[in-house]
Formats: structure tokens, sequence, C-alpha cells
């Protein structure tokens, strides 16, 4: 499924952009920067992988309008 603007790291609570699945439907979301701090361990446990850093900037925000 999709991240959206309501998906939140689970460390800062920043958006989400990186949403990491483990055994028995467990996950982890993160922000860009949580996401590169942990990778390295997290690679090792997770079964999936949604990565939508792509997104980040690729459309302005309402409020830079």
């Amino acid at each position: 499924m999709a991240l959206t603007s309501a998906d939140r790291c689970d460390r800062c609570t920043a958006q989400a952009y990186v949403r990491f699945h483990f055994p028995e439907e467990q996950e982890l979301q993160f922000c860009r920067h949580h996401s590169l701090k942990y990778e390295d361990a997290l690679l090792d446990l997770a079964v999936d992988v949604e990565d939508e850093t792509h997104l980040i900037n690729a459309r302005p925000s309402e409020s830079s309008a």
C-alpha cells in the first residue's frame, strides 16, 4: 500500500517515505533521514521495503504557492 502524507516516521514523526516490512506482518516507517540511519541493520531483517523517496519534492506543497 502506498505511503501517504498521513504516514509518519516511527522515530521523529516527519512524513514517512520508507516502510520496512518484517515477518508476521510487522512494519516500521521512516522519513528519509532515519531510513538511511537504520538501513543497514533493518535490511538484514526486512522481507520487503517500500521506498518512495523519489516523491520527495516531486510536487510543490500547497504552502509554497
